[in-house]
């Protein structure tokens, strides 16, 4: 019997081949991340035998309090702001952290990393419209903080940049800070710094993901539209 995840990731599918299909990429270059806060590992589980992958949370705690309940060989993503302090929970459980924007959680991440036998990959956090309410790296400050963590954190691999737009009612309106992102991305490629690469554009969420598409994201970070809206205050 069809649940309304596997109907929802199936609609999600089918646009991201579209998204795919207009930039010129196979829907294969593109990583869906089930963004599972306040997510029940049940429901979590499901979408996975429904072919998810790659599952985000935003608290390490999440993680922590999910990781052996999870089916399936699946790879984690730290989507959110992450504190120094926390980074010693989740080295061992996430493939990538998506929110590295400042030096003290890279010496951190780094030091964990190496007591850990393991290079993190992780994405420099953009703060494309400069919002009081969003972390992450003004666009001056991203060379000179990626060629520090290149030259000090040799156990720090950096796969790319993570951006949020901000929320608004017509998509489309977004579309600027996903070009500009991409430009980003490929300015510090040109660079050739040694130890960085620019494999990855995480952008794009369950309003706007479509467009993101469009302009060179191949990660999106999608919850709503894959289980529906949720409680945030719990």
């Amino acid at each position: 019997m069809s649940s309304y995840i596997a109907d929802n990731l199936k609609e999600i599918s089918q646009k991201i081949q579209a998204g795919a299909e207009k930039s010129g990429r196979n829907t294969s270059d593109i990583v869906l991340i089930a963004v599972t806060k306040t997510v029940d590992e049940d429901k979590i589980n499901e979408a996975i035998e429904h072919g998810v992958t790659d599952i985000g949370e935003n608290k390490p705690q999440e993680i922590v309090r999910k990781f052996d309940n999870i089916i399936g060989n699946v790879r984690w993503h730290l989507i959110g702001s992450l504190q120094t302090n926390k980074v010693k929970y989740i080295i061992d459980k996430v493939d990538l952290i998506h929110s590295l924007d400042r030096e003290g959680l890279a010496k951190e991440i780094d030091k964990r990393a190496k007591a850990a036998g393991k290079i993190m990959d992780c994405l420099v956090q953009i703060n494309i419209s400069n919002e009081d309410t969003k972390h992450g790296l003004d666009e001056s400050e991203v060379e000179d903080f990626i060629r520090t963590v290149s030259s000090s954190c040799p156990n720090i691999r950096i796969r790319g940049l993570m951006a949020m737009a901000p929320f608004v009612e017509d998509p489309e309106e977004s579309r600027i800070y996903f070009k500009k992102i991409k430009e980003i991305s490929l300015k510090i490629e040109n660079l050739n710094i040694q130890g960085v690469y620019m494999d990855y554009l995480s952008m794009g969420m369950s309003n706007d993901y479509e467009i993101a598409l469009q302009e060179g994201s191949n990660m999106v970070r999608i919850g709503t539209a894959i289980f529906g809206n949720r409680n945030y205050a719990v």
